[in-house]
């Protein structure tokens, strides 16, 4: 079948096979090159197909790490394409065992105990222990493994209504949007979903059945941005949640210190994924900062973001290096005095009839497709291609 991009609000409906696995090569390629990596030796990265996790496990594989990957997606099922992650996995895998290094892939609910147990046998089957643990989970619900219950996280401000110019950059239409605020329920429920608990949990499954190596390094990340987008994120619900990473970094860190180990939260950049482009505003913003850091020669995406993470704040030569929060800071070229002046520059003077001269919609378009396989360079999308591809560790998946 030919595959085409099919979008729904945020999120595109289709993937392409042969564009995602080119994608996933793109950024093995982007830093293959680089000589005498320093990292982990063997890692668990629980949100591993899509975004950061992808460049995490790209990233370790690079280190010669043997990788276990929990994700949530999709296998094709007859002409339906397999999600997007299902692409990146399988095409993960095949990249890892080519070079002869172990890669698992564990597919279900990583908020269930049910995964987590699975991850632990497998971790003890294939690698013994894991010396690196990467979270990397954007989910909207979450089912808590100890009640049944289910919660859903809300993308809304703490205090007043917050109104202000946001973008649709796929139809490229600016227009005003006005977000309420949270009820103390629906910032509980966000928390619950994406805040620190099941990090914790996960971290606390790990230590109990022993496969956590001396000195284990856990990280989970997160975003903070700039005071334009604070009614929205650090101050709205999301930021709730954040803060509550935060907290649990700490926690975790006491737990793991017989091991030596410690746990980390990584404020990264502002990056195209499909978490941040259900955001308001902040697809308007990164349009413009985009634009700002490209100019500047400081633009980067997922995979550069966790290069320059792996060898300059986590394994380099001054070891961890963190902020006076302890928080590692790969934010810090977005938030540079100068960028962030150009970007308010901009903000303030965007209007309907000259937002498309100011912001750089093309680059937020490409990124966005790319995730779902499109917009690459070198693929045929006119032709023919079989949307069933299977994932090697898992199983072959549906032909009919």
């Amino acid at each position: 079948m030919m595959i085409e991009p099919k979008i729904r609000g945020f999120i595109c409906t289709t993937a392409h096979p042969e564009g995602c696995s080119a994608h996933v090569e793109s950024q093995i390629n982007a830093i293959s090159q680089q000589s005498n990596i320093q990292g982990c030796k063997s890692a668990l990265i629980i949100g591993s197909s899509t975004g950061y996790g992808l460049a995490s496990r790209i990233m370790a594989l690079e280190c010669n790490a043997a990788t276990i990957g929990v994700c949530f997606e999709k296998p094709a099922s007859g002409k339906r394409t397999a999600s997007a992650g299902w692409y990146n996995t399988a095409a993960f895998e095949k990249f890892s065992n080519d070079r002869g290094i172990y890669a698992g892939t564990i597919n279900g609910d990583a908020f269930s105990s049910e995964i987590k147990a699975q991850t632990i046998e497998l971790i003890k089957d294939k690698m013994g222990t894991v010396d690196c643990v990467i979270y990397s989970l954007a989910s909207p619900k979450r089912v808590d493994p100890l009640t049944g219950e289910t919660y859903s996280s809300s993308l809304k401000t703490t205090g007043d209504n917050f109104k202000s110019f946001t973008v649709d950059p796929i139809k490229e239409i600016l227009s005003t949007v006005e977000v309420t605020p949270a009820s103390e329920e629906e910032i509980a429920e966000t928390v619950k979903v994406m805040g620190g608990e099941d990090w914790k949990l996960w971290m606390d499954a790990l230590r109990e059945a022993g496969v956590l190596a001396p000195d284990a390094i856990s990280l989970a990340y997160s975003y903070v941005g700039p005071t334009l987008t604070y009614p929205i994120y650090r101050e709205g619900t999301i930021g709730y949640a954040k803060k509550d990473l935060e907290k649990t970094a700490k926690l975790i860190t006491q737990d793991l210190a017989e091991l030596g180990g410690k746990a980390y939260v990584s404020v990264n950049k502002a990056v195209v994924t499909q978490a941040s482009s259900a955001i308001p505003v902040v697809p308007l913003y990164m349009s413009i900062l985009f634009k700002v850091m490209k100019e500047k020669n400081l633009h980067e995406d997922c995979i550069e973001q966790i290069y320059r993470l792996f060898t300059e704040k986590l394994y380099g030569k001054d070891g961890v290096v963190t902020d006076e929060n302890d928080l590692i800071r790969l934010d810090d070229w977005e938030m540079r005095e100068d960028v962030q002046a150009e970007v308010t520059e901009i903000w303030n003077s965007i209007s309907e009839d000259n937002f498309q001269e100011l912001v750089d919609l093309q680059c937020y378009q490409d990124r966005f497709y790319q995730l779902f396989g499109f917009h690459l360079d070198g693929i045929d999308y006119t032709k023919e291609v079989d949307p069933h591809v299977a994932i090697p560790s898992i199983k072959l998946c549906e032909t009919t």
